[in-house]
């Protein structure tokens, strides 16, 4: 009999906030024990860490050098032939999207046979709109609901990328957390029960604004908080692209009081979230679907203050590393695995794990497949989009060690992952063997790229690089 498939995707979700996974503020019970039942991977990634390009990723299960997207960039057709929703559709599987989808045109299906849209604020979208609701499903509910024609999730006046917090201005019940998981759970109410389904349940929430309900705001307001790991490299490598005064800014060296404010709204919103996952996670029982296949996980992290960042695209744990929960018929309890995993396996996992045949064209692999052996490095990547003068960033992560480069001045770093988790002592000086083996890979992976970063065998600074790659270089199966 068929499996149905219930994707969990949050967006902006540190890998390491998990209370499963150690962390010592956050608290995630009912994702612990979603962990608990299944597999959790402990070392997976977003290999190209912002919504647009991770997106692809996941959805067509191919690296960034084919679907085309190494940075973000709005405004660029979704035009790929072969999608994670397109395959389980073409068989014969009912499928649906409630919340994030963050593509373009904005009412693209990407395969879906149906979607309820909500992508929050995106400046983009929101300046080509005649009207909001034309884009948001949420903004259309959200004014039917409140009673006022106007009402909009952004009047409270929180910037969409910035740490400024407070708790969520209306009900809680009006929060689009709340309307994305009550989405959800109407659909397995009334979905059709002769076939099987995929259902895409995709959080905008905890990327900014950070703005809980007053209850998760509050609870994590007087909770000790160890400090973020600061590198001594940090400001040398970062200082020069903040703005002390510009709440957006990617490096901000924030008081105490200010960085308590932003970890409680972004910790809220991921204590939020685990319950309106254990709601959804109810409603498979109450509703006969308790035989799922359920996969969480996230488009990127969110560096929080580590080494004085904040936001996403830089190849550091915080951004990079994401939570990944594997659970269901079939798939091992209470095994935690540390092989390197990336969004573009989610699309071959769930796809063998349905026992559905896996396109020529996904380059991603299949996590449940036994004879699969462990990858033995990562390549990630970002044209910066809120740093350009530093072009693009790349780094190589192996089974202990992670480099990385930027293109714009030839800068290397090194991390010991495994001695320094919180990448605050750099090596490149210290260990030149071991940045000579990482610098080849990095070479390899990008001598056969448009962009130029490789020639004749060595990698070339200075190139000025763009954050979609040619169409005919990004051709799917290429």
């Amino acid at each position: 009999m068929p499996v149905n498939i219930l994707l969990l995707f949050a967006d902006q979700w540190r890998g390491d906030c998990l209370s499963a996974a150690g962390h010592p503020v956050v608290e995630t019970p009912y994702l612990d024990r979603l962990a608990s039942s299944g597999t959790r991977f402990t070392r997976a990634y977003s290999s190209t860490p912002s919504c647009v390009p991770a997106r692809a990723a996941l959805m067509t299960g191919l690296s960034a050098a084919s679907h085309g997207r190494v940075g973000y960039r709005d405004g660029v057709p979704w035009d790929y032939e072969t999608t994670l929703a397109g395959e389980f559709t073409r068989h014969g599987y009912r499928t649906h999207a409630v919340g994030k989808m963050h593509v373009y045109p904005e009412r693209n299906l990407l395969g879906f046979e149906t979607v309820e849209l909500h992508d929050g604020y995106l400046h983009f979208a929101r300046r080509n709109a005649d009207d909001l609701a034309e884009i948001d499903d949420y903004v259309t509910w959200l004014r039917t609901a409140s009673g006022r024609p106007d009402a909009d999730y952004a009047e409270n006046g929180l910037d969409c990328n910035s740490v400024v917090a407070r708790p969520w201005d209306k009900p809680e019940w009006q929060h689009p957390t709340n309307w994305t998981a009550a989405r959800t759970v109407e659909f397995l109410r009334t979905r059709d029960r002769d076939r099987p389904f995929f259902l895409f349940s995709s959080f905008h929430r905890p990327h900014p604004p950070y703005d809980p309900p007053a209850w998760a705001f509050e609870q994590y307001l007087t909770r000790p908080m160890p400090a973020p790991p600061v590198g001594d490299w940090a400001a040398t490598m970062w200082q020069a692209t903040g703005d002390p005064l510009n709440p957006t800014s990617p490096y901000l060296e924030l008081p105490e009081h200010r960085l308590r404010r932003a970890r409680a709204g972004y910790y809220g919103n991921i204590s939020h979230i685990d319950q309106q996952v254990n709601r959804i996670l109810d409603a498979l029982n109450e509703h006969g679907a308790e035989d799922t296949i359920v996969l969480f996980s996230s488009d990127h992290g969110e560096m929080m203050g580590d080494h004085h960042l904040y936001r996403k695209a830089v190849p550091y744990e915080g951004s990079a590393r994401v939570p990944f929960l594997l659970a269901g018929p079939g798939i091992a309890r209470g095994v935690v695995r540390d092989d390197l995993a990336e969004l573009r396996d989610v699309m071959p996992t769930l796809l063998a794990a349905a026992g559905l045949p896996i396109p020529g064209s996904v380059e991603g692999e299949a996590l449940v497949d036994v004879e699969r052996a462990p990858r033995a490095h990562l390549h990630g990547e970002h044209t910066d989009h809120y740093c350009g003068q530093h072009g693009s960033i790349q780094w190589i992560t192996d089974e202990r060690h992670k480099y990385v480069w930027r293109s714009s001045d030839g800068l290397e770093q090194l991390f010991d992952l495994t001695a320094d988790p919180g990448e605050v002592h750099d090596l490149a000086g210290t260990e030149p063997r071991t940045v000579e083996k990482l610098r080849a890979i990095l070479v390899e992976e990008l001598k056969n790229r448009p962009q130029g970063l490789v020639r004749d065998g060595q990698l070339v600074t200075g190139v000025q690089v763009s954050p979609v790659l040619p169409h005919d270089a990004t051709a799917q199966g290429s």
